[in-house]
């Protein structure tokens, strides 16, 4: 599908639901139009395969017994990814366990939709259940932009709990600090070691208190510190992440269709992308440090 073509479809959607969709959202597929971009599915690993847009990824583990699907993207890229899945060969109506990288609309607006469509479980870590069931950014909820379609969490899994599916077992990792609940995904493909990393860049997150607002959780700075630490002994085989421009996706690809059948992977990737969202992190603290004081 063009982006001509996918940007038809999202705003004919927000016309139908102007009525209760804040109009916010178009802005977000205006500057970002690959989010609601589509493209042709296709195999990352074994049975991982890569079913989101040209800017939000979604990934579908298949297994004899079912499959996982992780994030949803925005609201309107649901549709998107169960095509997708159509297209692999597989229904949507075989998704077992619906997973979520993190509480903000750009990965969980999808989930509700997609729940609905296959009849999943719901499955995501205590400290992002109140964003996803109430639908709004965790510190910032008086502002609609934000909003996502809220979603029922039927199952709350805690650090290193596993989910098995026909042989195949993802491990949760918490990783907050991006949202307090932050989580990343392990597997194992074919003997490599999988990772699917939540986040940790500080986007819209106020890490400092000021006069005007308190910072976006209680113990925001703290966990993202905690994540680094954890983070940083971790040498995945293929690193993959909720954003394709974080792993490099449209190179990676490009490779593979050039012949190298082991462009995912690379060891010192991630290791590589987590050095530059500490300094990232700890610039943006004390610039918001710096800012506060000023005030």
């Amino acid at each position: 599908m063009t982006i001509k073509r996918s940007l038809a479809a999202f705003f004919a959607l927000v016309s139908a639901c102007a009525a209760d969709r804040p109009l916010a959202l178009s802005g977000w597929a205006r500057n970002n139009p690959d989010w609601v971009e589509s493209v042709e599915p296709f195999r990352v690993d074994g049975d991982i395969y890569y079913v989101g847009s040209r800017g939000l990824s979604s990934f579908l583990i298949v297994s004899r017994e079912g499959h996982f699907l992780i994030d949803g993207g925005m609201p309107e890229n649901a549709e998107m990814v169960a095509d997708s899945v159509k297209a692999l060969g597989y229904d949507i109506r075989d998704v077992k366990y619906l997973l979520n990288s993190h509480a903000h609309f750009d990965h969980s607006g999808g989930l509700a939709a997609l729940k609905e469509m296959s009849g999943a479980i719901m499955v995501a870590t205590k400290g992002d259940c109140s964003a996803l069931e109430g639908g709004f950014y965790l510190g910032s909820e008086s502002d609609h932009d934000f909003d996502a379609p809220p979603v029922k969490v039927d199952r709350v899994i805690s650090d290193g709990e596993t989910l098995t599916l026909g042989g195949v077992t993802l491990t949760a990792h918490l990783t907050p600090g991006h949202t307090r609940g932050c989580t990343t995904w392990t597997m194992t493909s074919g003997g490599k070691q999988v990772l699917f990393f939540c986040s940790a860049t500080v986007a819209n997150n106020r890490l400092v208190a000021t006069k005007a607002a308190p910072a976006q959780y209680d113990g925001i700075v703290e966990a993202y510190k905690s994540t680094f630490a954890k983070a940083k002994a971790w040498r995945p085989d293929i690193f993959l992440a909720n954003h394709p421009g974080f792993f490099d996706m449209g190179e990676r690809l490009d490779r593979r269709k050039a012949g190298d059948a082991d462009a995912f992977v690379n060891q010192t990737a991630f290791p590589a992308h987590l050095a530059k969202m500490e300094a990232a992190f700890e610039q943006s603290l004390a610039e918001q440090a710096a800012t506060a004081e000023s005030r």
